[in-house]
């Protein structure tokens, strides 16, 4: 921030500065949280299933290549791509607690994942 800016204004810079560090550790010091997450696509009422290390940075990525026409599941990508991005919801089926073991999760969520997709895909 421009010092004549905080002069103006009355806000400290140098707060300003240490209020961004303290957030940018905050970020970094987050543990992400693994599970479980569905895909819906309304107007066909289908579902899809997936499981994901970090289900805060899932939504974005699976959203991201949808919109850049790059998803690894081509129905998912066609559905996208006939009804449009207000069609879909993203859903989060289960998160793992956040005393699993790390070297349990990815069996964890393969096991959550089949039971899901049993539940919700018929």
């Amino acid at each position: 921030m421009p010092l004549a800016f905080a002069l103006k204004t009355g806000r400290d810079p140098m707060l300003d500065k240490a209020d961004k560090k303290q957030a940018a550790r905050e970020f970094k010091e987050r543990k992400p949280a693994p599970g479980i997450f569905a895909l819906r696509c309304r107007p066909m009422d289908r579902v899809w299933v997936d499981s994901s290390p970090n289900l805060n940075a899932a939504q974005n990525s699976q959203f991201f290549q949808l919109r850049n026409r790059s998803h690894r599941n081509a129905e998912m990508q066609a559905e996208w791509n006939r009804h449009g991005e207000e069609a879909f919801a993203f859903e989060v089926l289960e998160a793992l607690p956040e005393d699993t073991p790390p070297l349990n999760v990815h069996d964890l969520l393969k096991e959550r994942k089949r039971a899901w997709t049993a539940q919700l895909v018929s």
